[in-house]
């Protein structure tokens, strides 16, 4: 590893701390509060020696360690790569399970796309934060919307089902003491001080929460009725998913479910601009023209303007001047809407990390801090009367509708004195400085694999589908306070609700709902598309033979594209020193050198490697070589464009290979295609290094 070991603020340390660097740590202190006199000026610091507290994490002792966290002297460990998952050794850190770690993998791999290398001093003493000019993509937009239903939409909706659950009177014992609580509370005045000492137990104590809301799973209860339902799966084939849908590993469920959501979403948007109303459409019949045709609700504009066309409307630039100064507009905000998304996603990962931390981040501190910032507010409630309370409140409105030109200079002087106040005040800097989110808390148990020379091995995949049966039940999903059963209902009510029903996950609500998102061709219509098919996948064919005539006489671009498509048979099981790939269409493997007195990757085309490694080998003779301590950014690639992508998929059923750019200090760039373990090299490049990154 090229970063050491030094210990930071946060950082658990076996020497005692003084009980001012305690305090320090507990309290929510500002990064500096020193005036900025030169705003353009950025502090530098050098990657190699400043480290982040993930870096330090990292290197630091750990009292519980998994397999991963075992210190090594000799070759670097393969700790299962490319294994099946129940013959990876558990667990691979800590007291983190294996399922855990492979769905945080699984989510940094969708999410970090691209990423550079960052000079100065970073937010929250972590690195991985997205940047202020992060790249718009529609894909990086998909994703975000995805993690968004994975961490906000859920648990919003676990929070309205626990909601449900209190005010059904189900589970009477529970709800007859928080009723009792709370109409006491409201005949002495203490509303307030009652709701502020629940939250800072529940923050404090997390044996509380449990007791004062029973985990139960998301897809069993009825956000209406606060009882057991039957999962909109059919079965309770997970626990954390709001339709209970089979998994084959943890977390996955919700993942397919966010991307079902997108897309339901986005076909709802296309059938409505297409002009799809099954209810006004005539009652076809075999060989009719409506039976003749694909659906065409799978082309968006297109299908609008024809629609347009077909009503007698007039399309186009020349016609409707609103279009392009429309469109422009609305693709102007995707990239800061896209940016507010992650900001809400990356602020609610933080919290539920400070709440239920994973080593190896401090167990206690963060949930002392939040703790500590609510006590006041406990202190007060106790003197504030209701009147001084409306007092404020209006007073506040007031002030801010009619005091604007004394916040108008107010915010001029802030900016004069502080030109970066508001960065200051941002709840990373602050009340959740050190708390990671989702992807920089994966980068440090990346980062710890790479330290003790044993790169975590990728989440395991399967082919088969997930059985639809229901998931094994434990008091850490379904739990009941006191003595009343879970949900109040009995084992027969569980039983028959989470049994497979084939049935339930196409019910709807009325025949409107079948015709409206049915998307049934027709039997001619099949033929056609049938066709299509088949004749797309003849001129893709011959698109891929053409590249390799094109690649010899050397045109990059077809170098580039040289085993993107690789054949079904082919064996891309690989890693974790190297990795099968192409550079300028040339086949070979990229692999990384860690013994070396210079940590550094390399591309060879010693057909060898693949049989005995590249391990300790000086005969390989390199094409290029780049320090790891060099690399400045790494950023990933597709292998064919997003339109050629959507062909191949469709038309030929085949895996892309993608390709991984990767740019040294000096501005040089190597590009290695045909990478079908692209997001497996990327996640070493970024861990093993010193860097502190950025993600774009």
């Amino acid at each position: 590893m090229t970063f050491n070991g030094e210990k930071t603020q946060g950082a658990p340390s076996t020497d005692g701390n003084t009980a001012v660097s305690k305090l320090i740590d507990v309290l929510p202190v500002l990064p500096t509060i020193k005036p900025v006199r030169e705003p353009e000026k950025h502090e530098t610091a050098n990657s190699l020696n400043e480290t982040t507290l993930s870096h330090d994490l990292a290197t630091s002792h750990h009292e519980e360690k998994g397999l991963a966290q075992r210190e090594r002297d000799g070759e670097v460990a393969d700790l299962g790569w490319n294994e099946k998952k129940e013959k990876i050794s558990t667990p691979l850190i800590g007291t983190l399970g294996n399922e855990n770690l492979w769905l945080l993998i699984r989510r940094f791999n969708k999410q970090i796309y691209h990423v550079k290398e960052v000079p100065t001093a970073v937010p929250g003493d972590l690195d991985l934060n997205i940047a202020d000019e992060e790249e718009f993509s529609p894909d990086k937009l998909r994703a975000n919307i995805e993690r968004f239903y994975m961490t906000v939409v859920v648990g919003l909706l676990a929070a309205v089902k626990h909601i449900a659950r209190l005010r059904s009177w189900r589970e009477s014992r529970r709800t007859s003491c928080f009723c009792a609580v709370y109409f006491a509370a409201w005949i002495f005045d203490l509303i307030v001080p009652i709701l502020s000492l629940t939250l800072v137990t529940l923050i404090a104590y997390p044996q509380s929460r449990e007791v004062l809301f029973p985990p139960a799973p998301l897809a069993l209860v009825d956000s209406k009725s606060g009882g057991v339902q039957k999962p909109k799966a059919g079965v309770l084939g997970s626990t954390d998913s709001s339709t209970g849908a089979p998994q084959n590993f943890k977390g996955e469920a919700v993942e397919q479910e966010a991307s079902s959501f997108v897309n339901g979403f986005a076909s709802i948007v296309v059938t409505s601009a297409a002009g799809k109303h099954p209810q006004a459409a005539p009652s076809s019949e075999e060989g009719s023209p409506d039976d003749a045709v694909p659906d065409p609700t799978g082309l968006t504009v297109t299908a609008v303007e024809a629609k347009d066309v077909a009503a007698g409307g007039k399309t186009g630039p020349g016609h409707d001047k609103t279009k392009v100064p429309v469109e422009t507009a609305m693709w102007t905000k995707m990239r800061p809407i896209m940016h507010g998304i992650a900001d809400v996603s990356d602020t609610w990962e933080r919290f539920t990390n400070a709440l239920s931390p994973t080593p190896p981040f401090p167990r206690d501190v963060y949930r002392l801090k939040l703790a500590i910032l609510i006590l006041p507010l406990l202190v007060m409630s106790l003197f504030v009367t209701s009147y001084m309370f409306t007092k404020s409140v209006t007073f506040g409105v007031g002030f801010g509708f009619f005091g604007d030109p004394v916040i108008s200079r107010g915010l001029k002087w802030l900016n004069r004195k502080f030109p970066h106040w508001q960065k200051l005040m941002e709840l990373r800097n602050t009340v959740l400085k050190g708390v990671p989110t989702n992807a920089q808390l994966t980068l440090t148990l990346l980062r710890i694999g790479e330290v003790n020379k044993a790169p975590l091995p990728p989440p395991p995949s399967t082919s088969e589908p997930p059985p639809e049966r229901p998931v094994e039940i434990t008091d850490a999903e379904l739990k009941a306070t006191g003595a009343e059963p879970p949900l109040n209902a009995t084992g027969e009510e569980l039983r028959e609700a989470m049994d497979h029903d084939p049935q339930t996950a196409h019910e709807s609500g009325g025949p409107d709902i079948d015709a409206a998102k049915s998307s049934n061709h027709g039997k001619h219509g099949s033929k056609i598309v049938r066709f299509f098919r088949g004749t797309t996948k003849g001129a893709v064919q011959t698109a891929i033979g053409t590249d390799h005539a094109r690649a010899k006489v050397g045109s990059r671009h077809a170098q580039n594209r040289l085993g993107a498509v690789p054949r079904s048979n082919t064996n891309h099981l690989t890693g974790p020193l190297d990795f099968k790939g192409r550079f300028k269409g040339q086949k070979g493997h990229v692999y990384i050198t860690a013994k070396s007195t210079i940590p550094a990757i390399s591309f060879s085309t010693n057909q060898t490697i693949e049989k005995i490694g590249s391990e300790e080998r000086e005969d390989l003779h390199p094409l290029w070589t780049v320090a790891i301590g060099d690399i400045a950014e790494i950023k990933k690639v597709g292998g064919y464009g997003w339109k050629a992508k959507i062909i191949v998929g469709w038309s030929m059923g085949r895996e892309v290979a993608d390709s991984l750019e990767i740019t040294d200090r000096a501005g040089n760039v190597k590009r290695v295609t045909a990478l079908l373990m692209r997001d497996e090299l990327f996640n070493r490049l970024v861990a093993i290094g010193g860097q502190k990154w950025e993600a774009w």
